[in-house]
């Protein structure tokens, strides 16, 4: 059973979440061989101030 962590920043709206569920789910499958029904996703969804690239806190999902 694939396991899938996925940590996004806050922002993104459901239907485009559920698009990458597919892909991903898609991707698990057809490069291990994997079920789709087995693959398992997890998605951290952090505060755009809780996430820093070269010590600047980023503004949210699209920087």
């Amino acid at each position: 059973m694939p396991i899938v962590n996925i940590t996004l920043i806050k922002g993104r709206s459901q239907e485009k979440k559920a698009a990458m569920y597919r892909e991903v789910t898609e991707a698990i499958h057809r490069t291990l061989g994997a079920p789709r029904e087995s693959v398992r996703i997890m998605v951290n969804e952090i505060e755009p101030e809780h996430f820093a690239v070269a010590g600047e806190a980023k503004a949210g999902p699209s920087s």
